[in-house]
């Protein structure tokens, strides 16, 4: 394949999966705190904080990624001033890490809710009989076995961000998508060739990582 001998386009297309894999990896561990933190909230006997997780879920899952990514750039860089590192592709890096992750926290929050549901009301009652606060009943008790009923959704949601991580080259980060246009554009007598170097280097990440959270659910799954 004559695109990929070339060193230049070779090390592009490294690079730009390094860059898709370093904004999944950052991304994945602030948006499963904030989904997290977010599912307690939705689920706490406060009003105040249920509404907020509420609000949170219903405005970030139904806006586009694209909106939010750009107003990460043009709205917190370009218009506030916020600047996360002096290189500029370092700081397009953590301003797309935010955008995904505020983004994809609402999904995890919903797929961690939906685990504190399959938790029988009983042991959270029981947890209160003996003492224990609603966020020590839900660290202790409820989380541990809500985890283990939804490695599965999260799993599709870690492969969800993966490929949602291709927007954040709309705001200027040359990561996998836009080393692929590039060289469509330098290469168009390689279009095939080169849409299925990508495209199959995303299946070869993404098709193995399905399966292993797949075995890792049923390995973990509660018997009831």
């Amino acid at each position: 394949m004559h695109v990929f001998a070339d060193p230049t386009n070779l090390d592009a297309y490294l690079s730009g999966f390094l860059w898709i894999l370093k904004l999944t990896g950052a991304s994945a561990v602030l948006a499963l705190v904030l989904g997290v933190l977010l599912a307690a909230f939705r689920v706490s006997p406060v009003p105040v904080l249920r509404g907020f997780g509420a609000a949170w879920v219903n405005i970030f899952r139904n806006t586009p990624l694209t909106l939010i990514i750009f107003f990460c750039y043009f709205g917190l860089f370009t218009t506030l001033g916020l600047t996360l590192s002096d290189d500029l592709d370092q700081n397009n890096y953590w301003l797309g890490v935010v955008g995904l992750s505020v983004y994809t926290a609402a999904f995890v929050c919903e797929a961690v809710r939906s685990g504190i549901n399959t938790v029988p009301a009983g042991q959270a009652e029981a947890a209160r009989a003996i003492g224990l606060t609603f966020f020590q009943t839900l660290r202790i008790v409820v989380l541990p076995q809500a985890g283990r009923a939804v490695v599965a959704p999260l799993g599709s949601v870690l492969i969800a961000l993966c490929k949602n991580a291709t927007i954040v080259g709309t705001i200027g980060l040359i990561e996998a998508s836009s080393v692929m246009k590039d060289l469509i554009n330098s290469n168009g007598d390689a279009v095939i060739a080169i849409f299925a170097v990508f495209a199959g280097t995303f299946a070869a990440l993404l098709i193995p990582t399905g399966y292993f959270f797949g075995w890792l659910a049923n390995r973990l799954a509660v018997k009831r």
